[in-house]
């Protein structure tokens, strides 16, 4: 039996609810967040749906620690807000915070069945991904297993498919797409996930040294080899050995690792020993390496071995649906790390990260928002703390950014809010931070422009 549970007062939205489904389907309702949370746990429902006054944090007003009750428990559920016509706009921030949908009282049963048929293909992905889910919840896979983006749960799908085997994989990307932690993941859910997994960043080690590094060395081998040194293919024997920049290695290693994965057979630097190891191999790239392959810098029988199973992960502006995500989990490592709490960004730093192009990637947007929790006095993270080169980006002038999909009361509200932060901002900056230049030039006292400043989180420190 499929569950769905119902939190709500209105006894119409049940019965709408209960039209909706099957008889598979077995609708449960509650009046309370708390009774919906015990329901939650103890039948793990196919959707939840909830009124959008039981999600509102009495704390802060936003709907993020609620949510995320919810997904504590279970990472991919799929939450549904009702709310009243005149609660749209609350209806939305829900989402952006995570929420999959809303459906408006009175509850329309064919709306209801349209948004499930849209969500069931994403839920059947999420299902098949829950032993990633549950098993990486609370360690740094949390930052990949998390996504609203096809791409990447089309890479899930084939890490799921591949991990319990043996194959050679080779992870392509960009830098700061996160290939290590898929290898780590790979890894993790492997026959092998007892054993060794040894990480060879190969562009950080210089071309002398590489060979030794990864095959090791006999004593009197070379000028400095005072001992034997065992190789990362030694060591990695039973596990798995990852090559980071894998198309850095000299020419001498590319044969050296063409031995290995053809009869899993090599020899130390300056030694005559074969040596057997049974490391699974996991590379990656940022390069074409077919590019230089025809170059005549990579060879391209190497190639061919290495890539037996490919596995490309999108640049960071290709799945940008996943910003939001990745940005909550970094705000909740960030907050334990540092014991206090920020809750989300404000609507401008949304539209600014929305517009950047990420040319760093996962690993530049973790770092701007660590920079930015760190200076940040308030308790949302504001365009102040970020680089003003971030907001570039915000074509605010131009109509084909109107978010059409919003009540026109919403975005002319957003609109002004963003006219008057530019404005407040250059003005700002041409006062040097003068707070009594500013507010006589904005024609205002200095008690509005203070919170106005406060609202935006605006600086005068800043501009000094």
């Amino acid at each position: 039996m499929k569950y769905i549970v119902a939190a709500t007062t209105s006894s119409d939205a049940v019965s709408a609810v209960k039209n909706s489904f099957d008889k598979n389907f077995n609708v449960l309702s509650v009046k309370t967040l708390s009774e919906c949370l015990c329901m939650f746990t103890d039948k793990r429902p196919e959707f939840t749906m909830v009124d959008i006054s039981l999600l509102k944090d009495p704390e802060t007003g936003g709907y993020k620690k609620t949510l995320r009750k919810f997904w504590d428990i279970f990472p991919a559920a799929h939450i549904i807000v009702l709310a009243a016509q005149n609660e749209i706009r609350e209806a939305v921030s829900a989402v952006k915070c995570g929420a999959t949908n809303y459906i408006t009282y009175p509850v329309d049963p064919v709306e209801l069945k349209y948004i499930i048929e849209n969500t069931s293909e994403t839920q059947m992905m999420e299902h098949e991904l829950g032993f990633l889910r549950e098993k990486f919840w609370r360690d740094d896979a949390e930052r990949m297993v998390r996504t609203n983006s096809k791409a990447m749960r089309d890479v899930y799908a084939k890490v799921m498919r591949v991990a319990e085997t043996d194959a050679t994989i080779l992870i392509t990307g960009e830098t700061g797409t996160g290939k290590s932690l898929l290898a780590k993941i790979i890894h993790s859910h492997s026959k092998r996930n007892g054993n060794q997994f040894i990480s060879v960043h190969c562009g950080a080690i210089p071309d002398t040294l590489i060979e030794s590094e990864l095959f090791g060395h006999e004593k009197g081998a070379f000028t400095g080899a005072v001992k034997r040194k065992l190789g990362r293919f030694e060591i990695a024997s039973g596990g798995t050995i990852f090559l980071d920049e894998i198309g850095t290695i000299t020419s001498q290693t590319q044969i050296k690792l063409l031995q290995i994965l053809q009869d899993g057979t090599f020899n130390r630097v300056g030694g005559e020993t074969v040596i057997k190891t049974d490391a699974r191999v996991i590379s990656a790239t940022n390069e074409d390496l077919k590019e230089l392959c025809k170059s005549g810098d990579f060879r391209s029988d190497l190639y061919y071995r290495l890539n037996v199973f490919p596995v490309e992960i999108p640049a960071l502006r290709e799945r940008k649906e996943d910003i939001p995500l990745l940005v909550d989990t970094f705000l909740s490592t960030l907050s334990e790390r540092y014991v206090r709490e920020i809750d989300g960004l404000h609507p401008l730093v949304e539209e600014a990260f929305m517009e950047y192009d990420w040319p760093g990637n996962i690993r530049e947007l973790e770092n701007i928002v660590e920079r930015a929790f760190i200076i940040e006095p308030s308790d949302v993270l504001t365009p102040a703390s970020f680089p003003q080169e971030l907001f570039g980006y915000c074509k605010v002038d131009h109509d084909d950014m109107i978010d059409i999909s919003r009540p026109l009361a919403d975005v002319r509200k957003h609109s002004i809010e963003r006219v008057e932060t530019k404005y407040l901002q250059q003005l700002l900056e041409k006062t040097g931070g003068s707070i009594k230049d500013t507010a006589a030039a904005a024609g205002m006292t200095v008690r509005n422009l203070h919170n106005l400043m406060t609202k935006y989180g605006l600086h005068k420190e800043t501009y000094k």
